[in-house]
């Protein structure tokens, strides 16, 4: 492991270097800058581990020599803390070294859709909305809502919305899946007790050089908007409906008032839904990486419930419960998060093994 080490510390030293010499273009700096500073955390921690290897080295040659008791205890010890140091920073360093999600460092599109429950589902998908605006919030991420059909009573049938930020990806990529409530609805008069259910899809933004999408294969269709609020509603043919044909795969957007905006928008999600499909399908077929990851990340999949009665949500993944649901859906989620991504890293390491 050691030699592995030297060679990932003694690249970080000459890409360092390299950014210090002029004459690189603005494509290659950018490139070796990102390289750099994804490789920082794991550069300083080799660092640590090998100078906590030096000190336990240190005080073992100093404890062999040494005659006097107390000095010999005091080395002792010293050599048992840089032992434990060691040890620590191994396994942090062992977890640097899991393969990468490539999309990781990506912003994210989510679409959330209400699910079985009828405007009680459409309420909690608007509280899920609200739950990840205030996670971005924490996070020092920026999201805008793309697109959203609200109902009625303030809830949502449907609503995408982009959150970009470093690393927005790698955190909420475990959101994917259907997301169960039980509560008391709103709308219910008589006390009882509903189960209702959201699904969560995560996308990763996809750059345009990054899914090159034919023209030839998108229908695109212009209509008047519907919904609450706005002089422009129902006036002009500002929304937008995109079909790729190849996949059936449609796309409508009409939360803006210009049809570009609108066009835009739309195309943003068709890539961002398409790169998504591209990655499960790759998934699909590569059984040993499936077995790592936490559950499947299908939209079928339920994987956690929000119990507002006991004020409890739990993730049916890897059976973590936790008993403070109000903090949970003001954006107070990194516990949960950590552990998922947790989780994740010890079957990796299980697998390579």
């Amino acid at each position: 492991m050691l030699d592995r080490l030297n060679q990932v510390a003694e690249h970080y030293e000459q890409l360092e270097a390299r950014l210090s010499v002029p004459g690189c273009s603005p494509s290659e700096m950018a490139a070796m800058m990102k390289e750099y500073r994804s490789l920082t955390p794991l550069y300083e921690k080799i660092c640590a581990y090998k100078k906590a290897l030096e000190e336990a080295d240190e005080a073992r040659q100093m404890m062999d020599e040494e005659k006097d008791h107390e000095m010999k205890s005091f080395l002792q010890q010293t050599y048992a803390d840089a032992m434990d140091k060691a040890a620590v920073l191994r396994d942090e360093i062992q977890i640097l070294l899991l393969p990468q999600d490539p999309r990781n460092q990506k912003n994210v599109i989510m679409e959330i859709r209400g699910g079985a429950g009828g405007e009680e589902a459409a309420l909690f998908a608007g509280t899920l909305s609200r739950m990840y605006s205030m996670y971005a919030a924490r996070q020092g991420w920026k999201m805008e809502v793309i697109n959203a059909n609200p109902t009625e009573l303030g809830g949502y049938k449907e609503i995408s919305f982009s959150i970009d930020g470093e690393g927005a990806f790698s955190r909420l990529k475990f959101e994917s899946g259907v997301h169960r409530v039980q509560r008391v609805p709103e709308t219910e008069t008589q006390g009882r007790i509903h189960t209702s259910t959201v699904t969560v899809a995560v996308l990763a933004e996809a750059d345009e050089v990054e899914l090159e999408i034919d023209p030839t294969e998108l229908k695109i269709d212009t209509y008047r908007s519907s919904g609450a609020g706005g002089q422009h509603v129902n006036k002009t043919e500002s929304a937008i409906r995109i079909t790729h044909l190849p996949t059936g795969m449609v796309v409508e957007c009409q939360d803006e008032r210009s049809q570009y905006k609108n066009k835009d928008r739309a195309m943003k999600i068709l890539r961002a839904r398409l790169l998504d499909l591209k990655q499960r399908e790759q998934d699909s077929a590569i059984a040993a990486e499936r077995k790592s990851q936490v559950g499947t990340g299908d939209r079928s999949e339920r994987i956690r419930t929000y119990n507002f009665p006991q004020g409890r949500v739990s993730d049916h993944r890897i059976g973590l419960t936790l008993y403070k649901l109000d903090n949970f859906l003001n954006g107070d989620m990194d516990e949960l998060i950590n552990a998922l991504i947790s989780d994740a890293q010890a079957k990796m390491l299980a697998h390579q093994e």
